[in-house]
């Protein structure tokens, strides 16, 4: 299985790379980096060890908040492969000339939904039920970077909920952050994704947002123009758009985009 390089690796990545190596070819035994949102841990494993036996490559994850992948790609992190968990921390990139733009997809998208802790039994009819006294805590990832508290942010303003919440929310640093969040009962309830929630007996779903009422989630992926191993990150970024890569992501409750 691809090996899980620490969630909260450091700008210091760049240490990676031996002096001098920088422009130098792939060699044969460096491994394929993945940069990846850290909603897509359990999906993302998955689908790169499938692709290390079918080729024999060898694929490293660092997972993380998309804000602070971004940061790493931007200080000269040798990443081969970004997938982001909205559209704004690639543009990041992207504006520093820092990705392949022609390899550019929009892969996949989420879904929000409100969740409590699994033993507690309340129930939302709509999110309008947030500002129940019982609601005293509300975690969602930051508003101010982290692409699953933007999204959160987006909606809770859109349903003209935000102003009156604010003083409730519980700002954190990932997905899976919020999630954790409420697993342990630190928060009275989250705004997290579909997927994050499936994959969690910690928590229940009390309300889902629906998709034409939430705002536009998109993961999109790109080769970086700092790829050690750009033909092999091509290579993985095909195979998670085909077939086999799109019941994995399906089962996990992501929605599969088609290509453009």
């Amino acid at each position: 299985m691809a090996r899980l390089i620490t969630v909260c690796l450091s700008l210091s990545l760049t240490a990676c790379a031996p002096p001098g190596e920088q422009g130098r070819p792939a060699r044969r035994d460096r491994p394929l980096l993945v940069s990846a949102a850290v909603s897509l841990t359990g999906v993302l494993e998955t689908l790169t060890a499938a692709f290390e036996r079918d080729t024999g490559t060898r694929v490293e994850l660092n997972l993380s908040a998309s804000t602070v992948l971004a940061a790493q790609i931007i200080a000269g992190a040798p990443v081969d492969l970004l997938i982001s968990a909205d559209l704004f921390q690639m543009d990041r990139v992207a504006d520093e000339g820092l990705i392949r733009t022609q390899t550019r997809v929009d892969l996949l998208s989420n879904q929000l939904v409100i969740v409590v802790p699994a033993d507690v039994t309340a129930s939302l009819t709509s999110p309008a039920a947030l500002l129940e006294p019982m609601f005293g805590r509300i975690a969602i990832g930051d508003p101010d970077g982290v692409p699953v508290g933007v999204y959160a942010h987006a909606y809770l303003e859109s349903a003209g909920l935000w102003d009156a919440l604010r003083d409730r929310i519980v700002p954190v640093r990932s997905a899976r952050a919020a999630l954790a969040t409420v697993e342990t009962g630190a928060v009275d309830a989250g705004i997290v994704y579909h997927t994050d929630a499936m994959s969690s007996a910690g928590v229940r779903v009390v309300f889902e947002v629906p998709a034409a009422e939430g705002p536009a989630i998109a993961y999109p992926a790109a080769v970086t123009t700092q790829a050690r191993n750009p033909e092999a990150a091509e290579r993985l970024l095909a195979y998670l758009q085909g077939p086999a890569a799109r019941i994995v992501f399906e089962q996990a409750g992501f929605i599969v985009l088609e290509a453009r």
